[in-house]
Order: C-alpha cells, then structure tokens, then sequence
C-alpha cells in the first residue's frame, strides 16, 4: 500500500505521498444587485442565516452530521442534531484534527477539533425556484489535511457563473481512516473508511437541503483535486453513493490501481492489523478505551509511528469500497458523465526530496531492486543516461505511478464501459510560481495542484505574477467545468472543441495551455507497461 512498496524509490516517496493531495480561493468584488439573494434557508435540521458577499448568498459551517466526538469517534456519521430558532451560518467550522505536515494550509480558520462535519455554499440564486446545478467541491491533502474553507477551495467565483457551490470537511487520518476489527459495520467485511462515509452523509445532506439555495439535487456535480480526486472514483463505485450525483469530474488522482501497485490502498485484514499494533501503541486494549484518549494524544501517536506519512488511508473494505478495477471492468460504476485529468508533471512535488545533482542517487540500481525482470523495460520507457535524465524520469515514473496511472486507468475503464462520455484532459501550463517551496504551493515544472486556482476560477488567491495566458486558461477551463455541470458536455461557444475520450488508444485528450487544443494521446505506452507489469505481478 502507499505504506512500502519494495525499492528505495518508492520508500523515499512516503515524505511526499502525504504531500498527496492539495489546493485554494477568495472573491473579487462585484457590483451585482444583493436586494434578494438567498439569505435564510430552512433546512431538515433548522433555520440558517448567511450573509451577502459581494451579490451571493454565503453560508459557512453548516452541519450536515453530529460531532463524532466520545462514543460516536469512529463510528458512521449520524444525522446533525436539530436546532431552534436561527442559526447564524456566518463563520466557517473547525477543520478536522490534523498535523501541519502540509504547512499552514488554511491561515484564515486555525481552529481544529474533533468537531469538524461541517460544509460551506454560496448561491447566486434569488429564490428557492431557480433550481441551479449544484458543485461540490471535495479537498485533497492526501486524506491527512486539508478543509473546506481554505480560501483557494473559495466557491464564490463558480457561483458567479451561475451555480451553487459548496465545499465540505471530512474526518482524517487516524480519526477518518482507522481500520479495526472492533469497528467493523455489520455486514461488512472491513473498517475503517470514516471520511469516505462523511463525504456520502454531505451528499446526502446536499441531496436533502441544497434546493432551499436554489439549487436542484438532480444536477449535481461532485469534483475534487488529490485525495479529493481519489474520492471521487470511490464515490462513483460506492453502493452507499449511489444516486447522490449526475456527473463527476477528477483532478490528480483516483482509487483504480491494481493491488499490486505500490501505491494500491490496503486490503482490509492489513489494515485492520495495522489499526490492532495502533491501538496496542497508546497502551489500551480495545477500540473504546482508546474513544476515551484524548483527540491531540491519538493525533500524535498517528505522526511517532514508523511510517512518516499516510499510514491511515482509505481500505478496500468490500462495503465502502469495493474492488476498484473489478467494479469499474465490468461497468458496475455510476454510469455518469466524467472528466479526468491531471497535470503535465505530478512527480515533482512528491519527489522535491531527491533532487539530483552531480552525484545522483543510482537510479538504475533503484529500479532493478523495484522492477526485476521488468527493469529493461523501465528504463526504456523511462531512461537514466545522465544526472539531469535520471531526475526527469525519476520525477515521470513517481508521478506516472502514484497519479497518472491511476487516473488514465480510471479514464480508460470508464469510457469502455459507461454509455455516459468520459472526458480527458492534460494541464500543461507552467504557473508563474516559484521554483520549489517546502510549503504545498510549488515545484518544478506544471506540478501536482498547480490546475487548482485555474479550475475554480481564483489566480487571485496566489501571490504570483499571473500573465495573460493565465487569465486566459483560468477563463477557458472554468468555462468548460461549468458547462459540464450545467449539461454533462464541457464544449460551448467560443472554446476549443473538446471530443470525448475513446478507450484502447483512440482517444482524444484536451491540452490545458496556453493555447489550449485536442490531440492524440501522450504516454500511452508507459501507462501499458506500468498496466502490464501490475498484471502480472497478480497472476503470479
């Protein structure tokens, strides 16, 4: 799982595996009428109160489950306890408990607490009657960081263009992905996978409440970037999210891997084995003693374990998820409508550890002690003739593994067997950024998240010296997302065409650049090797 993997390769990625999965956003002021914005919805659970913000209803920290806080720690969401009387929905809630790992990634909210189930939306609507497609926004931070209300997540320039956004938290490592088998669900195989079962509640929620802002529950686009991307292919298999949404679209990352991928997540028994040696670690015998220790303490114990990053992550439990690849073959996905893409160089950023310089390290050696007999074939694809190719393909075969496989796995799978389009995309725009930064902002080249701020239409976020070209692609791709979630087809008037994608090499891919165009498919042949060597591994 994303916890070993053979190869110092892929044991140097833990550091940046935890890196996995990030983004950010605030508003521009518009002189938009705010005479009769929805400001008070009444909900399933009581009455909330918002506020106007430049010409949007804007609601912050909503619950949409109770605490799961004492005896409901690690225990399926319940539904958020009513209220009397008006809630005033002005501030945004707590992020879920977690490390700063990531750096300060949400400077504006530093409140964290166990008390974290809370979502976020700003409605342009004027009515109830408006019925406006729905976009909800899922975070990354590679399951372990991360919340709603980090200011480049900001809905408020997507509900500028006519739809209702919201974002929403989720519980996190330990406290969102423990697996034990004292919290296995009845009927189910597995544990764990806790933020997974707060992402379906929010859509439940969503599914419930979101027409009171003017939005219409069978229009619902779910999208996220990293781990948000991830967990959105999980929700598309999912029994449990079943009919919570009509079109997805994923950015960097995705669930479908073969088990015998190194950054696979662990079946349930490993998982479940690692969470008993946990429980052992903070000297208590059992699952509900350890709902007694405090939040900061199990936190901490999460980040002394041997494993630096990522040692709770989603499980292939057979209840929230079930076998990605299998389910996706056989076309037991939500046939949906579906973007999926990710950006021109994802290795970057979880490889700023290993920057080769005179000396590097020897890659040969490295993926000889990875690959075996596959060795050949890997260096082909990905060759170490000098320092400076070594540190490139070092970079390709970390970020082809660990996102753009997965990803175009997911895309290929899904066009084969859906009738609904798939849509693919390459973002290969270099920010303006600096070069490489210890905080998850950037690193060489068009780096993992760098399409972020682009997407959700908020440059204005970054302190970086943006260009035309930037404005320009922001323009075109927040155009496309928005199109997709008003109709289930990105393509519109004045864009460059966008053709669906076709499974089994006749696929047409959309380069997000300067000048953005469709064109044959990039890389292929290293994602079929990566595909045939996981393959094969399996069968043996």
């Amino acid at each position: 799982g994303l916890h070993g993997g053979a190869g110092g390769g892929v044991n140097t990625v833990r550091l940046s595996v935890l890196l996995l999965f990030f983004g950010a956003a605030t508003a521009f002021a518009s002189p938009a009428a705010t005479e009769s914005v929805i400001t008070r919805a009444r909900l399933d659970s009581g009455v909330v109160k918002g506020t106007v913000e430049d010409g949007l209803g804007v609601f912050k920290g909503i619950p949409y489950a109770r605490a799961p806080v004492g005896a409901l720690r690690w225990q399926p969401p319940q539904p958020p306890e009513r209220w009397h009387g008006t809630r005033e929905a002005t501030t945004f809630g707590p992020r879920c408990m977690q490390s700063d790992r990531l750096g300060d990634i949400d400077p504006l909210n530093p409140r964290m607490s166990e008390d974290c189930l809370y979502l976020n939306v700003w409605t342009p609507a004027r009515s109830e009657r408006e019925r406006l497609p729905v976009m909800v926004w899922i975070h990354g931070g590679g399951f372990t960081a991360g919340a709603g209300s980090e200011p480049w997540y900001s809905g408020a320039n997507l509900a500028r263009h006519g739809v209702v956004a919201v974002t929403i938290n989720y519980r996190l490592d330990v406290f969102g992905f423990l697996a034990h088998p004292g919290l296995r669900a009845p009927g189910c195989e597995g544990s764990g996978n806790f933020g997974l079962m707060d992402q379906i509640a929010a859509l439940e929620w969503v599914q419930r409440n979101i027409a009171r802002f003017g939005g219409d529950p069978g229009a619902v686009t779910v999208f996220g970037e990293s781990a948000g991307s991830v967990s959105v292919s999980v929700l598309m298999i999912s029994p449990a999210a079943k009919g919570l949404f009509a079109r997805v679209i994923g950015q960097s990352g995705s669930v479908v891997i073969p088990e015998t991928s190194p950054f696979a997540f662990l079946p349930a028994a490993e998982a479940e084995a690692d969470g008993e040696a946990f429980v052992k670690s903070l000297g208590v015998s059992s699952v509900d003693e350890l709902r007694v220790v405090p939040a900061g303490r199990v936190l901490e114990a999460s980040l002394a374990s041997n494993v630096p990053f990522g040692r709770f992550l989603p499980v292939i439990d057979g209840c929230v998820i079930p076998d990605p690849v299998e389910t996706f073959a056989r076309g037991g996905q939500q046939d949906v409508p579906a973007i999926i893409g990710w950006t021109a160089d994802e290795g970057t950023l979880f490889n700023l550890q290993r920057r080769f310089s005179e000396q590097p390290p020897d890659f040969t050696a490295e993926i000889q002690a990875q690959f075996g007999a596959h060795a050949g074939a890997i260096l082909q694809a990905y060759p170490a003739g000098s320092p400076q190719e070594a540190q490139a393909s070092s970079d390709a075969l970390l970020g082809d593994e660990l996102v753009a496989y997965p990803a175009w796995k997911w895309a290929e799978l899904h066009a084969r067997t859906a009738r609904s389009p798939t849509y693919r995309y390459l973002f290969a725009l270099r920010p303006p950024a600096p070069q490489v930064s210890r905080t998850p902002l950037a690193a060489p080249g068009v780096f993992h998240s760098a399409d972020i701020v682009y997407a959700l239409d908020n440059l204005q976020v970054r302190d970086w010296p943006w260009r035309d070209e930037d404005r320009r692609l922001s323009h075109i791709m927040v155009s496309y997302w928005i199109n997709f979630a008003k109709t289930g087809d990105p393509n519109g008037p004045g864009l460059p065409k966008w053709p669906a994608y076709e499974a089994g090499g006749k696929g047409q891919v959309m380069y997000l650049s300067a000048e953005p165009s469709s064109g044959e498919e990039r890389y292929r042949s290293r994602y079929e090797l990566l595909d045939r060597i996981y393959r094969e591994r399996k069968a043996r």
